[in-house]
């Protein structure tokens, strides 16, 4: 080997050597009193408590009608506003060869009892100024005649109601068309033209034809957990977050807390309704997704840290603070929280250092 191949080897050995030598010195300055801190300072920290909901008008209404048959005409569709008594849809009376032959049999049958009691009247009448027949005779006979009058009048209106599609009733119009019974706007129609209608009664619920509501009465509808549902009184002020409109930000008020909680998977949650105040301008539609914070306390001006920072050994609250080259730990005395903030109310104050280790690697 020649002489100047072993001085080149020996220069970068020496060469490789110091720079070993600077990585460790570097680690060791980073151990000795490197850590990162953070400052301690004032601020204002805020409780609050998630609920997760959509917007929902107060009151919404559903269209049924009292006649059965088909659609005849649609007069109003999904967005328009209308108000009470307005036309919605006309049904088109559509009864069955079996329903109509029984009505006019009915009218043809109540006919005949009406006459004969007619005729029994007359009778009664002549015999009662005779006096061959008591008081309560002629009045059991005028019973019997005024009962077979009204059965007819039913009869022959429920023909021309199926028949005709209106008739009138005890001084009361009913016809086929259906109007709205508040003022507001069409949320959707569920029926198309020629479908056919189930009629409203006691024994059935009808045919649902379409949905309308008050879209200046929305309300926030929505559910909280069983965590937070101890801590919210009605009236607590809301800051409601609408999914489909990221930058806007509407303020309300708690309106009311169910007293029942239902089960969703593991959870256990309360219905919440909570009353729009502002809505900035913003058009809000019925159906949006939407979360609401609910303000439940609030400190201003306190000595807050990220509650990040907070350790917890032996049942109590340490933070970690610089020491010179080292650290070591303070007990701490926290309030109030919202998450990240915390506040503290004993053993630090504003303008001292907090260490911040680096988080762990997943290995």
């Amino acid at each position: 080997m020649s002489r100047k191949l072993v001085v080149w080897i020996v220069v970068i050995a020496v060469v490789a050597a110091a720079a070993v030598g600077v990585a460790v010195m570097k680690r060791k300055g980073a151990a000795k009193g490197a850590e990162a801190t953070v400052k301690v300072e004032r601020g204002n920290v805020v409780e609050k408590a998630l609920a997760v909901g959509s917007i929902v008008p107060r009151n919404e209404i559903s269209v049924k009608s009292k006649i059965s048959g088909v659609v005849k005409r649609i007069y109003r569709e999904p967005g328009q506003s209308v108000s009470a008594g307005d036309a919605l849809i006309e049904i088109r009376p559509d009864p069955t060869p079996l329903e109509l032959a029984d009505a006019r049999r009915r009218v043809d049958m109540d006919e005949i009892a009406y006459k004969n009691y007619e005729k029994a009247m007359e009778r009664a009448g002549d015999l009662m100024k005779q006096g061959l027949i008591s008081d309560k005779e002629f009045e059991e006979v005028q019973k019997n005649y005024d009962q077979a009058k009204l059965q007819l009048e039913m009869s022959r209106e429920r023909l021309e109601l199926i028949e005709k599609g209106h008739a009138s009733i005890a001084g009361r119009e009913i016809d086929a068309v259906v109007k709205s019974p508040i003022a507001g706007f069409i949320l959707e129609k569920n029926i198309n033209l020629g479908d056919p209608v189930v009629p409203l009664t006691s024994y059935q619920p009808g045919t649902e034809m379409a949905s309308i509501a008050d879209m200046s009465d929305l309300i926030f509808e929505g559910t909280v957990d069983e965590i937070d549902v101890g801590k919210i009184t009605d009236g607590m002020a809301a800051e409601i977050q609408i999914g489909a409109l990221p930058d806007s930000k509407i303020v309300g008020r708690v309106d009311r807390i169910f007293p029942k909680a239902k089960k969703e998977g593991n959870a256990t949650l309360f219905d919440i309704w909570i009353i729009i105040g502002d809505a900035s301008g913003v058009t809000l539609r019925a159906g949006f997704s939407a979360t609401a914070s609910i303000q439940i306390r609030e400190r201003k001006n306190v000595v807050l840290i990220p509650e990040r920072l907070i350790l917890f050994e032996d049942g109590k609250k340490f933070v970690e603070v610089p020491d010179g080259e080292t650290t070591k730990k303070v007990e701490v005395r926290t309030g109030l929280s919202d998450g990240l903030n915390i506040e503290i109310l004993d053993g630090l104050k504003e303008g001292d250092k907090v260490v911040e280790r680096p988080p762990r690697e997943i290995k």
